[in-house]
């Protein structure tokens, strides 16, 4: 793990608790068992969606984006601002915002499985 890995659980303390997890070539942050945030090249990228999306994109922050079998793959990961990286109270706010993000996912995939073993 990098450093700057080692210095999150620091940066989001007033956020609360943070687990680090090794993914995919990169480094998951978890929160409650729910991925918010990762790492990738020492870039902080966090979690978004419909309703937070504006919050990013209203800052120029691009998406994480990567590419397969000539494909760009886009996911909803927004390049963490600036102020987040200096501020821990910056990084409370944006910290449960991308988490709320990934909860309101967790809660959108569980229902559709219901919905799908409903209609069996």
């Amino acid at each position: 793990m990098t450093s700057f890995c080692e210095y999150l659980p620091e940066l989001f303390a007033d956020f609360g608790p943070v687990v680090m997890r090794r993914m995919f070539g990169g480094t998951g942050i978890y929160h409650q068992g729910t991925l918010f945030a990762f790492v990738m090249d020492d870039v902080l990228y966090l979690r978004g969606d419909e309703r937070s999306a504006e919050y990013f994109l209203s800052r120029g922050l691009s998406r994480f984006e990567y590419a397969r079998g000539g494909k760009k793959i886009l996911l909803s990961y927004y390049r963490a601002p600036d102020e987040v990286l200096d501020d821990p109270s910056e990084a409370a706010v944006w910290a449960r915002r991308s988490w709320e993000s990934g909860r309101r996912s967790v809660a959108a995939r569980a229902g559709g499985k219901k919905r799908r073993r409903q209609g069996d």
